[in-house]
């Protein structure tokens, strides 16, 4: 039987990394018509990287992971709407509340198994849902928030309507945090959650303290949830109740399945597929475009374990048998 080796990354960027950051980049320039369209992607894919952070690297499962992303949403919304539309620091309190959030939820989080923490925080993903429209007076209830105004970035660059700066702005947010996740599972504390995913009750043997890693990483997924949130609301200066709603939390998972979970980039990838396969077949047929999602991911499952990332990694095996398998600083 082949026992699978964890060790640390080197860090170094593979050839395809720089590719693959290369490619909004230019898409920036080709593609003009569709930024707006782009910068949902980038945040979507930040939404997805945060639940890639505790789902494929520590193993807890989540169905509420809405939630963190919706209060990072509203406190930035309501921040834009009551006078303060200074974009970083709007962002760095939307950071703040939902870390906080994710801190307290982590204490029910991390008690009991898979099934347990899917209840839990598929509860506390509904119960906020239901908070948010009770206090319509808030949070506009089911008309959503309106009224945010944004400031000037950096007191330079104006928000515009082609969706221009909300682009770069969503794009360098992504790559910032994309960095300091990439260099946190690249560390000792990254191989523990790897260790605590595949045997959480042999970790303590090894001095590791478990409860209270997957409370640090479970407030770190939240808080960047929260910006993904907060980055939605300054983009679009609107925030409706859909953001802490089940289905955001379950179309994240479908982007994980797609992408792959436990690579960084699986979750970029699965969002941008998920996101342009529902923009093309929403404008083909807007009633059943569901549906051949669900035949795309059917695909996925059953002819490309691991996802998109996963089928890469497999054939990249088959091309170079002789060569190690390469670990990959985002697996």
């Amino acid at each position: 039987m082949k026992t699978r080796m964890h060790r640390l990354p080197d860090g170094r960027w593979h050839p395809a990394e720089i590719v693959f950051w290369l490619v909004p980049v230019v898409a920036f320039f080709l593609l003009p018509d569709y930024l707006i369209l782009g910068s949902q992607i980038l945040i979507v894919g930040l939404f997805a990287l945060s639940l890639d952070l505790i789902l494929g690297y520590a193993g807890i499962v989540s169905l509420g992971h809405a939630a963190f992303f919706g209060l990072g949403a509203y406190m930035a919304g309501l921040l834009g709407a009551h006078g303060w539309g200074e974009p970083l620091t709007g962002l760095l309190a939307a950071a703040a509340v939902a870390a906080l959030a994710g801190w307290l939820c982590s204490f029910l989080v991390i008690r009991g198994g898979d099934l347990t923490r899917l209840m839990v925080t598929l509860g506390i993903g509904l119960m906020l849902f239901e908070a948010a429209n009770k206090a319509a007076f808030l949070t506009g209830g089911v008309d959503g928030l309106s009224g945010v105004t944004m400031n000037k970035l950096l007191g330079m660059f104006e928000f515009d309507l082609f969706g221009k700066t909300a682009y770069v702005y969503s794009l360098v947010v992504l790559f910032v945090i994309f960095l300091l996740v990439r260099r946190l599972v690249a560390s000792p504390f990254g191989l523990s959650l790897r260790g605590i995913r595949e045997g959480a009750r042999r970790m303590p043997a090894l001095g590791t303290d478990v409860p209270a890693r997957l409370r640090a990483v479970f407030t770190v997924a939240a808080a960047i949830a929260g910006v993904a949130g907060g980055l939605l609301a300054q983009t679009t200066q609107f925030v409706g109740m859909d953001v802490l709603g089940f289905p955001r939390s379950a179309e994240l998972l479908v982007m994980l399945v797609l992408g792959g979970t436990g690579r960084l980039y699986g979750a970029l990838v699965g969002a941008a597929l998920f996101m342009i396969a529902q923009d093309v077949l929403a404008g083909i047929n807007p009633v059943y475009w569901q549906f051949w999602i669900g035949l795309l991911l059917v695909v996925i499952v059953l002819f490309a374990r691991g996802g998109v990332m996963g089928a890469l990694s497999a054939l990249g095996r088959r091309r170079h048998p002789s060569e190690p398998a390469r670990k990959e600083v985002d697996a």
